[in-house]
């Protein structure tokens, strides 16, 4: 696929992350606030404003290209060789719970390797762009990660996954504090990992996040000079993965907190 379509298909993403952003961010400043939630699994929340969503952003982006496939979190789709796998709102407690950080994942992947990541915050209107081998930008800004190289000056976000033992979690944090780093956790994974390509924090790990979360995050993180693991081996396309995105100064650190190998 030559640049010019890349950049075609990273111009839409882009036009489809604020189109739907607005929808959002209308949605979530008239949502009246309850108590009473639905979940469909632990600190997992069921929002009609996903669904919708989603299926805004299929609309947008199979309308633009139709030889291509699609994936969302909340309907599924296919993963054929060119498809675009998004999490309409990633971020859904906070969303739920009347707390302004959330955001719009949107990755284009074609055979296996990650070429376009956009994540989008409603809130704030930040838009964060890459296409893979032209750097990463925000709000048409180019950035970088943080180049921090001190593990006490670090600020490290590890998000938390119900998928793995809340043991290997503490685990990984107490390494980390053990270290001299600074741990946070603000519950939208692909902000997070955004962040570390602005050079906000310096680093994002999660001992299991699935890929609609992570894909346009760790691009953005590439382009942006950082460091990433492999993501997409074995099956985390469909399955999800260990992820890590950082300053590369810190992944020996990082790695070693999740007993992972660093390459």
């Amino acid at each position: 696929m030559s640049a010019s379509e890349l950049d075609e298909r990273l111009a839409a993403a882009c036009a489809a992350a604020r189109a739907v952003g607005a929808v959002a961010r209308e949605t979530f400043h008239r949502a009246p606030r309850s108590h009473a939630r639905a979940f469909k699994g632990p600190q997992d929340y069921v929002l009609e404003s996903d669904a919708e969503v989603e299926r805004l952003l299929r609309t947008h982006l199979t309308a633009a290209f139709p030889r291509d496939s699609f994936f969302g979190e909340e309907a599924g789709g296919e993963f054929g060789s060119d498809v675009w796998i998004v999490d309409p709102i990633d971020g859904t407690a906070n969303f739920a719970r009347g707390i302004p950080h959330f955001g719009i994942s949107i990755a284009f992947v074609r055979n296996a390797r990650t070429e376009i990541g956009v994540i989008y915050q409603p809130i704030t209107d930040e838009l964060y762009a890459a296409r893979r081998g032209a750097g990463a930008l925000l709000n048409g800004r180019r950035m970088s990660v943080s180049g921090l190289e001190d593990p006490k000056q670090a600020l490290i976000e590890a998000g938390w996954s119900s998928r793995r033992p809340n043991e290997s979690y503490v685990a990984m944090v107490g390494c980390l504090y053990q270290a001299g780093a600074q741990v946070m956790r603000t519950g939208s994974g692909a902000l997070g990992l955004a962040y570390v390509a602005g050079g906000r924090t310096d680093g994002y790990c999660e001992l299991h996040i699935n890929s609609w979360d992570a894909l346009a995050g760790l691009l953005l993180i590439e382009e942006a000079g950082g460091w990433v693991n492999d993501f997409l081996a074995g099956d985390g396309m469909t399955r999800g993965n260990a992820v890590i995105g950082c300053t590369p100064a810190l992944k020996n650190l990082i790695t070693a907190a999740m007993n992972l190998p660093s390459r």
